[in-house]
């Protein structure tokens, strides 16, 4: 190979692009005083050239290198002043990805050498260890442009009726029979046929994978012998976690929305833009930190060696700093336009809207984001809190966002449970949070209500253990939450007693139907549907194992009764309304949008503590420009006592009658018509519609 040359080069693109015969690399630093490229084998075990970088126009570096060519394997080592008492650890012995890669070839290897201090030191972070992390980090790629052809875009336009599931791209297909055994866990069984009939039978209508950026495993799990699971850990902003490639490799990737896009399902991705897997100042040296410590992390203002911790995982990214800024709104776009993804889920959203008053909902991001004419016609979701200070911020984001409601999940779990005072609370949360969403002219959609999530136990394990079991993540449980507002029914884990397991499942078909009945936007874990355990586990981010995994065998009543809320849900609009609710009159026949009721058709006492049954009917809103909604309404009885009971119907129209589609303690009864009043089974959803002569409204 003859010597490779660099030329100038430009600054306007970040990241490498192919420019004529060769390729343009172009990295942000604002604190280095050099920075080289360095081109390695095809193999990555030798550095075949370290060319330094020969131009910088203001903090991005850059230059051009004739004759390179797809596949070429890179990387950076940026050279400054190593004192993290002043934020500064450059240490050009350390090989770093570039930030803008699409590709990453060979894996991390947790070595001493990564570390850019010598980790037996007694001073640790304050020395600079001095030896070559080459050999133990993966190499950077210059793709190749076919890998984003044929274009994909977003689907057009919004979903009819959004059930949103929430699934770990490759625990979703490990333990699935019917997916070919060489495609379980990868993006291509993802969309295979299996799991696309499945979510079709359940109306989803939008997947929302956990994180697919490349990510690597913390250090102190794979000294125990486990592995990040989840994948809140990223490195490469960039680049698809290649553990999940399949026999098409990255195209798997591309391979998966296409499909989903097909199936009218849209893809969403949960986004780590709040942290790096660089972790604290004791943390690895791989990218960010040797490329820019001072400009891509924030960094405690009275000791700048340490990092402010807002994300509870070591450090946080500045995203006030423009190019850190730009390098998040970029990978963004590039998932959209490249990748064909429909929206995000932005974990822990508070920490991207801080500046330096505090959190801040008008914001640089936000700002950035909204303005954005991709990004801002996509779907976008926060995790409305952190752990920083005032970090948790449900309801006071852009009405661009939906955001992770868990006053829903706990106030559904603590009405359930028989705790004083919830029924109150459901009242509101049925009604999509109004207050906390219902300003600015946000919409019942902004509330994405949830029963579980990854983070915590699931459905089953709600209804079968009072308290948490992680020892086999190695913390001797101390990990993971101890406020579960679950219940075991008597006996702790498994049984096969048949009179809690009955109980078991009508409390799970109680929960979905809470869910599923209530206005705003519901989210379903994946394997709630199937009855799915996870052993009591509630963290399991470090389970890449059955623990993890979905189990299939599962529930078929459950999976169908699951379906079946869906379908009710889809064809009665007043489930899921673009207007909140507040028992307005509707201008048309005076009747209340929303009418509370108690079994005998009278107004509810609000103020019994022990309210446990309630009975709501449905309308179009009073605001509603839809004139065709009119006719539609619902009548939903919620009665967690133990007592059986007959609800008082309001009177039907002339040739309208009440038909019962729901109900938990039947849940593949056959619909049917009730007159005058209608018999509520104890510990049970009851849903009826309104249904004229020669068909529904």
């Amino acid at each position: 190979m003859r010597a490779p040359v660099i030329e100038a080069g430009s600054p306007l693109t970040m990241g490498v692009t192919h420019e004529g015969q060769g390729a343009n690399f172009a990295v942000f630093s604002a604190n280095a005083t050099q920075v080289d490229l360095c081109l390695f084998s095809e193999d990555g075990k030798t550095e075949m050239a370290r060319l330094p970088m020969p131009e910088r126009t203001g903090p991005v570096w850059h230059g051009y290198v004739p004759g390179l060519r797809h596949g070429q394997l890179y990387g950076y080592r940026a050279h400054g002043v190593y004192a993290p008492e002043q934020g500064h650890r450059f240490n050009p012995h350390k090989l770093l990805v570039d930030p803008y890669t699409h590709e990453l070839a060979g894996p991390f290897v947790h070595d001493p050498a990564i570390y850019g201090y010598d980790r037996r030191h007694p001073k640790r972070d304050l020395t600079m260890s001095k030896t070559d992390s080459a050999p133990f980090v993966p190499k950077s790629v210059i793709s190749h442009p076919d890998l984003f052809e044929p274009p994909l875009a977003p689907l057009d336009g919004a979903p009819l009726s959004e059930l949103i599931y929430e699934a770990h791209p490759k625990g979703l297909t490990m333990r699935h029979p019917e997916v070919e055994a060489r495609l379980r866990g990868t993006y291509e069984g993802l969309c295979s046929d299996p799991i696309l009939d499945h979510l079709t039978r359940l109306g989803v209508s939008t997947i929302e994978l956990l994180p697919v950026h490349a990510f690597i495993d913390d250090g102190f799990l794979v000294e125990k012998g486990l592995r990040n699971y989840w994948g809140y850990n990223t490195i490469g902003f960039f680049a698809p976690e290649p553990r999940y490639f399949g026999p098409a490799g990255f195209a798997g990737f591309r391979q998966m929305v296409r499909r989903f896009h097909e199936a009218g399902i849209r893809v969403i991705l949960d986004v780590v833009y709040n942290h790096t897997a660089e972790s604290d100042h004791l943390g690895p040296t791989l990218s960010f930190r040797g490329l820019d410590n001072a400009s891509y992390y924030r960094l405690n203002p009275g000791q700048r060696r340490f990092y402010v911790n807002d994300t509870g995982t070591g450090n946080t990214l500045d995203l006030t700093q423009p190019f850190v800024l730009r390098m998040v709104l970029d990978s963004l776009r590039f998932w959209v336009e490249r990748m064909g993804v429909d929206g995000f889920r932005f974990d822990l959203g508070t920490t991207l809207g801080r500046e330096d008053h505090g959190f801040d909902p008008k914001g640089g991001f936000f700002d950035a984001l909204r303005q954005d004419p991709v990004l801002a016609k996509t779907r976008l979701i926060a995790e409305p809190w952190d752990i920083g200070p005032g970090g948790y911020r449900l309801g006071e984001f852009p009405h661009e966002f939906g955001e992770w409601n868990d006053r829903f999940r706990d106030t559904a779990r603590h009405y359930w449970r028989g705790d004083d005072h919830a029924t109150q609370e459901l009242g509101g949360r049925l009604l999509g949070s109004a207050d906390r969403f219902d300003r600015d002219g946000r919409r019942p959609w902004s509330s994405i209500n949830f029963l579980t999530a990854h983070d915590g136990f699931t459905l089953a394990d709600l209804t079968r253990y009072s308290q948490k079991r992680n020892d086999a993540n190695g913390e001797g449980n101390r990990d993971g939450h101890s406020h579960n507002v679950s219940e075991a029914m008597g006996v702790e884990g498994p049984t096969d007693d048949p009179a809690i397991t009955a109980v078991r499942a009508l409390r799970a078909r109680n929960l979905l139907a809470t869910l599923l009945l209530a206005q705003g936007t519901p989210m379903l874990l994946a394997g709630d549907e199937l009855g799915n355990s996870q052993a009591g586990n509630n963290n399991a981010y470090c389970q890449d194992n059955e623990i993890g995994w979905v189990d299939w065998t599962g529930d078929p009543v459950l999976t169908a009764f699951t379906a079946r809320l869906s379908t009710f849900r889809r064809d009665h609009a007043v489930l899921r309304q673009s207007h909140f609710l507040h028992g307005r009159r509707r201008p048309a026949d005076r009747l209340p949008d929303v009418d509370w009721r108690d079994f005998d058709g009278q107004p509810l006492e609000w103020r019994d503590p022990g309210l446990d049954r309630l009975v709501l009917v449905l309308r179009a809103s009073a605001e509603t420009t839809v004139p065709e909604d009119d006719r539609d309404a619902v009548l939903i009885v919620f009665n967690r006592s133990d007592r059986p009971g007959r609800v008082v119907l309001p009177r039907p129209p002339d040739g309208a009658r009440w038909v019962r589609h729901i109900d938990t303690a039947a849940p593949g009864a056959d619909p049917v018509r009730e007159t005058g009043t209608a018999p509520v089974a104890g510990a049970s959803v009851t849903a009826l519609s309104l249904e004229f002569e020669g068909g529904q409204t």
